[in-house]
């Protein structure tokens, strides 16, 4: 079918692996007036992070997490915002203070293409001495018109910029990726895959676009201006992708989680498993 996040945890590490979210208290490029002011056009006021609770220090989030998740070990997972985004010595300070017990074997990194550098770099091999790392670049599309369109920041070739760095200095990366941005059809998604691959990535993210209330993707939909991606569409598309990618990447999602009370569209976007059982039963087709 394609390797799985679960499949691949328990290979490498014989055990039930689960993820715990954190908000480090980072803000992004693309809000305090670097590249830009408003973030991308989907993104939320908490920056992917609508689930956690950032008012609390990141050992205190770790802990209340710990003792509420069941499992062997835990995936410590810097989500919202743009977590590589400060100086090097808070983000050390920052990791650091994550890592409060044994059982987490990974930290998991998110953050833009444009805010890796050597010094990063260096500090995250360092931090690999004590602990796996990982970092999750949000690509999202390969098409650099696209990425004017969602306000993205960068260009194709920060991303490839990126990749390079985390290569060179043998740092795993995901890469995020979006079906169904405005304009996009398949063979965009095609070539964002393919994109991936070449990267260098050992993983991947595949969201599906959603409308979620407060952004600027709100307002475009209730304008006309932008229509979502069906259910068929998307879920013909993300199989598509799943079979170029095959068993080269490590497939961490198949779709994206929108909080109910916060979703303006697609309705189909609310019902996961759903959505996942639709797509496996299309790429079953494409064997």
């Amino acid at each position: 079918m394609y390797r799985t996040l679960s499949s691949y945890l328990k290979e490498k590490y014989g055990m039930k692996i689960k993820k715990i979210c954190i908000d480090g208290g980072f803000t992004c490029p693309n809000r305090d007036g670097t590249c830009g002011t408003g973030g991308c056009i989907y993104c939320g006021e908490r920056g992917a992070g609508e689930h956690i609770d950032g008012l609390k220090s990141i050992s205190e989030q770790v802990s209340e997490q710990l003792a509420s998740t069941k499992a062997d070990g835990y995936i410590a997972y810097f989500q919202n915002f743009t977590n590589t985004y400060a100086p090097v010595e808070v983000l050390r300070e920052r990791y650091l203070s994550a890592l409060t017990d044994d059982r987490i074997k990974v930290l998991a990194i998110g953050t833009r293409p444009d805010c890796i550098t050597a010094e990063i770099c260096d500090l995250l091999k360092d931090l690999s001495t004590k602990v796996d790392i990982w970092v999750e670049l949000g690509l999202q599309t390969a098409n650099d018109d696209t990425a004017k369109v969602i306000h993205r920041g960068y260009d194709l070739s920060v991303y490839r910029e990126a990749a390079r760095l985390l290569m060179e200095n043998s740092i795993p990366f995901v890469t995020h990726m979006i079906i169904g941005l405005p304009g996009e059809g398949e063979a965009d998604a095609l070539r964002t895959a393919d994109e991936i691959i070449s990267s260098g990535a050992f993983g991947i993210k595949i969201h599906s676009l959603y409308v979620m209330e407060g952004t600027e993707l709100a307002e475009m939909y209730r304008k006309g201006l932008y229509e979502p991606i069906s259910f068929d569409e998307y879920t013909e598309t993300a199989a598509k992708v799943l079979d170029r990618i095959g068993d080269t990447l490590v497939v961490h999602r198949i779709t994206g989680d929108c909080p109910r009370d916060l979703l303006v569209a697609p309705e189909w976007n609310t019902d996961k498993q759903r959505v996942i059982n639709e797509i496996r039963r299309r790429l079953g087709e494409l064997k």
